[in-house]
């Protein structure tokens, strides 16, 4: 969550800000500053975390609600009312601060959480099948609805960035097709199946910080195979070199096999040493991380607004250099917190109420 907003900030105030990571957007050749490059780089983390982690949250609520006897209908019912509104946060406020209609993670989570209503009923295996074959087979399938060196100026464009591309013309910017996406909410749900299980006490069952470790170096394996050979994987973001910028400069927007298993091999790891380290931290109720992570959606709306709103409206956007990025940055995020300590308060005060949609 700090580094969106790094990333956010720098989305709305930098002036050389890098938003290219795809190849319908990146002019091969292009020398790119290396703090630039890395300010944008360590962020990519961040959407496949909230992507992954939504499926694990949600899979864990579902199981247990599932175990309660409560009825299919009532769980699915949930699932798409919340799916919805999620959804609809990116094409109506989110739009309406960032001056044009926009399709983003919110998009992409509100979605995929609304197609688990059905993928939930399959088999932890077949799940697996199918997240393994789009994530081997997806560029292939990308290819026969769009081509990243023709503009798509079209309802044909719009509905194929919808699911599997990427849009961008005037007035509209689709860069989370929620397919990809579903693929690593589904990962995620398959994890939080497994959590559901083994804290269930069934036997011979894998500690989970010691299973992210196999995923987490079989991506980033698969990923230096497929970077090195510089082929098909890399959803026609190539190499152009060895250097450190070109390895890690992959596509985001429509995310590559390279993309995915590079990001998802990091986030295991670190979701492994960070559950070891839990067992050895009393946390803080009112610590910056726990108190940010228990007010994740109003904490995303706040930030978006306020940075999109003054970047359109007050005529800021490309207004800082990198340097003042961060700076703006740390002072947001402070802000943020004693914000999220009040709202946390008042969410608990009103229980019930429209707090639970934020």
């Amino acid at each position: 969550m700090i580094l969106m907003v790094l990333d956010h900030v720098s989305m709305a105030y930098d002036i050389g800000h890098l938003s290219a990571d795809s190849a319908a957007l990146f002019i091969p050749g292009t020398h790119v500053p290396l703090l630039v490059f890395m300010t944008r780089w360590v962020t990519h983390i961040c959407a496949p975390t909230f992507v992954f982690l939504a499926g694990t949250a949600l899979a864990i609520s579902v199981e247990r609600r599932v175990a309660r006897g409560q009825p299919a209908w009532d769980i699915d019912k949930n699932i798409l009312k919340r799916g919805a509104f999620i959804a609809a946060l990116d094409p109506t406020v989110i739009s309406l601060f960032s001056g044009k209609l926009i399709f983003q993670v919110l998009y992409a989570i509100g979605v995929s959480m609304m197609c688990m209503t059905l993928l939930r009923r399959l088999s932890t295996r077949l799940l697996l099948v199918l997240i393994l074959g789009w994530w081997f087979c997806g560029e292939w399938i990308t290819a026969l609805f769009w081509n990243p060196f023709v503009e798509h100026h079209s309802w044909g464009g719009i509905v194929a960035a919808l699911t599997v591309a990427l849009y961008k013309a005037p007035g509209i910017s689709i860069n989370y097709p929620f397919i990809p996406w579903l693929s690593i909410m589904a990962l995620g749900w398959v994890f939080g199946r497994y959590l559901v299980n083994y804290m269930a006490g069934k036997p011979e069952m894998l500690n989970p910080k010691q299973l992210m470790l196999l995923p987490g170096v079989v991506c980033l394996l698969v990923f230096v195979v497929f970077r090195y050979f510089d082929g098909y994987g890399n959803m026609w973001l190539h190499r152009e070199g060895n250097s450190l910028f070109r390895w890690l400069h992959v596509s985001k927007y429509p995310p590559s096999l390279t993309y995915m298993t590079l990001e998802t091999g990091i986030l295991c790891l670190c979701l492994s040493v960070l559950m070891v380290i839990e067992e050895h931290v009393t946390p803080n109720p009112n610590g910056v991380l726990l108190v940010f992570g228990q007010t994740a959606m109003f904490f995303y709306m706040v930030h978006r607004i306020v940075l999109e709103g003054s970047a359109t409206w007050l005529g800021l956007r490309g207004c800082l250099t990198i340097r003042e990025v961060y700076v703006i940055t740390v002072v947001l995020l402070v802000s943020l917190y004693f914000l999220c300590r009040w709202y946390r308060e008042f969410q608990r005060s009103h229980p019930g109420s429209w707090t639970r949609y934020l």
